[in-house]
């Protein structure tokens, strides 16, 4: 199961429980409450009827207070009471003297004369104490549950000389305790759904944070930002990233180490093979050879450290070291000037050269020189003798395009994607293979000033464009 459904359904179960729980709690209280404010209410009607009873019950004029209260019980009120339409008055009054006979009953005529002194609530009524009775006019019927509650009805000296009991049946509650349930149950499904809604939503943007930790962790790109998240969730989504740097960087340098340890076999061997010949008797011309190897694959090997270190150098840094206003224009002369006897030996010729024009720009000149000066070194290293490198320099927008094209064997559409990786070269036409440290120098430099490098078939050759914004922020 998903980790979205199991997290839904806990959440569901544990509302559904609590609603249940609650529910069933409140339902209980309903009908207890119920009957709580309905005895109140008879308690001030009694009380009420009581002391409307007492001057004609002492004056034993009888016969019209039974009429008055006959007539109050068959009053028909219409009363719209919110939803609860109320159209008779369902009481009953009996009325007993001190002893506890009856002095008339509105609900059985026939009891005048009865002796009720009996009942809870004229007993408890005759005693002094609150009387108020439930009892069932049909033995196990619980619809016909009848609750009665006296008072006292005492003389102008105060003494008690009967007891007036008003009654109500259950049942007439019925209506209103059905609708009050049947509302607590509609409310309560209206939350236990709403609070579903609302862990599904809780839940989708859950799991949907969580999808995008994963998309980060496995397929985000090397220095892509983690996720802009809240809270604990954010912590997470920076814990998680700041490992998988960790990881990234012991995964680079465990694979920059490999390649520095296959591109430092080579020099050695052949330092080695030199030094033990050179332990030996030989010819001038040989010893002289095997001496001057020696001191090219040292300084193969002193150029491989110069460039991881500024390669390293550069790498730890996230803006460029200085900030000063530059001409591109002049850097690249600057360049062009450094590689002059070389071009000059090889017969190679510039191609642009007289077009260009001022190009301002601010950032850190010694390492825009080391871009330019690998990147023309490359163009030159791969250019065949007595060809000619084309060079462009041209405003696009706020940014400069430098294009740098030579006439060599291009590269292979497959290997394009990965010119600039540490370690990661072609072999040029002289047999030989570079590092490639000196074009990750140019895009990592590219990189600090806001620029991109890029590398394309010309067919033939290979173009070089490098972008760089006008003005660095």
């Amino acid at each position: 199961m998903h980790l979205g459904l199991r997290v839904l359904l806990a959440f569901f179960l544990l509302c559904g429980l609590t609603a249940y729980a609650l529910l069933r709690v409140v339902l209980g209280e309903v009908k207890p409450a119920v009957r709580e404010v309905v005895e109140e209410s008879l308690v001030e009607t009694a009380h009420l009827v009581a002391v409307l009873s007492a001057d004609a019950l002492q004056q034993g004029q009888l016969q019209g207070l039974e009429q008055r209260l006959l007539e109050l019980t068959q009053r028909q009120p219409q009363a719209q009471i919110w939803a609860l339409h109320k159209n008779q008055l369902v009481l009953r009054i009996y009325l007993t003297d001190a002893q506890g006979k009856v002095l008339l009953d509105t609900a059985r005529p026939s009891a005048v004369g009865q002796d009720y002194s009996q009942w809870n609530d004229v007993l408890r009524t005759l005693r002094g104490q609150y009387g108020a009775r439930a009892s069932r006019q049909l033995p196990d019927d619980e619809a016909s549950l009848v609750l009665q509650v006296a008072a006292p009805i005492r003389n102008t000296a105060g003494e008690l000389i009967g007891v007036a009991s008003v009654g109500r049946p259950v049942a007439s509650l019925d209506p209103l305790i059905l609708r009050t349930e049947g509302r607590i149950w509609w409310i309560g499904v209206g939350l236990v759904g709403a609070a579903l809604l609302l862990g599904s939503l809780v839940t989708g943007w859950l799991i949907w944070t969580l999808r995008r930790l994963r998309d980060h962790a496995l397929h985000a790109p090397v220095g892509a930002p983690a996720p802009r998240l809240q809270g604990e969730l954010g912590q997470l989504a920076r814990a998680m990233d700041a490992m998988r740097l960790r990881l990234e960087g012991r995964s680079q340098w465990e694979q920059r180490v490999r390649a520095l340890t296959h591109e430092l076999k080579s020099p050695i061997t052949a330092l080695r093979g030199a030094g033990e010949l050179l332990q030996e008797e030989l010819p001038a011309p040989d010893r002289e050879r095997f001496a001057q190897q020696v001191v090219e694959q040292s300084e193969r090997l002193q150029a491989l450290v110069e460039r991881l270190l500024e390669l390293s150098k550069l790498e730890a840094q996230s803006e460029p070291a200085r900030q000063e206003p530059l001409r591109l224009d002049e850097l690249l002369r600057a360049a062009l000037r450094h590689e002059a006897d070389r071009c000059s030996q090889r017969g190679l010729h510039w191609q642009g050269l007289e077009r260009l024009g001022a190009a301002p720009l601010r950032g850190d000149a010694e390492a825009l020189s080391l871009l330019l000066a690998n990147l023309i070194g490359n163009a030159i290293d791969f250019a065949p003798p007595g060809s000619t490198l084309e060079l462009e320099l041209q405003p696009q927008g706020r940014t400069w395009l430098f294009s740098l094209r030579d006439h060599g064997p291009g590269v292979p559409e497959a290997a394009l994607a990965r010119l600039g990786e540490q370690f990661f070269s072609t072999t040029r036409p002289d047999g030989r293979k570079g590092s490639g440290l000196g074009l990750a120098l140019a895009r990592q430099v590219a990189a600090l000033h806001g620029g991109r490098l890029q590398f394309e078939n010309a067919a033939p050759g290979l173009r070089v464009r490098l972008t760089l914004p006008s003005q660095t922020p």
